[in-house]
């Protein structure tokens, strides 16, 4: 098994609570839904990652995301 480490998060008390919920809903514990949410993403294209953290001005986002769909059914990762 590869080497893990614990990584320390801050949450607002809603986001904390929705965590909460997710986890109790899935039989799984916070730190294995973070997890997966982590890997999940650090595997996920540069597009993808400059949306999710919102760095697409919101004017242009839906083209944006139009755009990120086009090039991913057209088999481009970029």
């Amino acid at each position: 098994m590869p080497k893990r480490f614990i990584t320390r998060i801050e949450l607002t008390l809603p986001t904390r609570t929705k965590l909460t919920d997710v986890s109790h809903s899935n039989g799984m514990t916070q730190v294995a839904v973070l997890s997966r949410i982590v890997q999940w993403f650090a595997a996920q294209p540069e597009t993808i990652q400059a949306a999710v953290l919102g760095r697409y001005p919101a004017e242009i986002a839906p083209d944006v995301a139009r755009l990120i769909l086009e090039r991913m059914a057209n088999g481009q990762k970029k």
